[in-house]
């Protein structure tokens, strides 16, 4: 059975975790998204980014919200490990910007994804995002 300190990490964790899920996917505040990061970091295989520093992440969620403005997540559930918080959810928009060289086709986006949020401690230093970016360019009617 978890003790109060494991408790009380994990709280901190997840009030971090949705402070920053918030910021991206409800006011889409890049600020204050990168502010939730004790040294910001994205990684996202599906695109082949790694986004190290500030300016990388600010960088990689003005272009996210340029193509999608009016990104939204979802979550499905939320799994604790020993160093990170596994955000299970849907996201989507609509494509109204150019996204990973598609130029805006206007369609919706909807999908499953997964969020790891890994940390060191109490400090957020990663998230890992993992989507099937061939589902998002099939909505956008690039794949057939």
């Amino acid at each position: 059975m978890p003790n109060l300190d494991q408790f009380s990490l994990r709280a901190s964790r997840d009030a971090i975790v949705n402070a920053h899920i918030d910021a991206e996917t409800v006011t889409h505040d890049v600020a204050a998204a990168v502010s939730t990061f004790h040294h910001p970091r994205y990684e996202v295989p599906a695109l082949g980014v790694i986004a190290d520093g500030s300016k990388a992440v600010e960088t990689l969620l003005e272009q996210l919200f340029g193509a999608f403005p009016d990104f939204w997540l979802t979550k499905v559930a939320t799994y604790h490990a020993d160093d990170a918080v596994v955000v299970e959810c849907r996201m989507g928009g609509t494509h109204r910007g150019v996204w990973s060289g598609v130029a805006p086709t206007g369609n919706q986006i909807d999908l499953p994804c997964a969020a790891i949020f890994v940390f060191e401690g109490d400090k957020l230093v990663c998230e890992k995002v993992y989507f099937d970016h061939a589902t998002i360019l099939q909505q956008l009617g690039v794949l057939t």
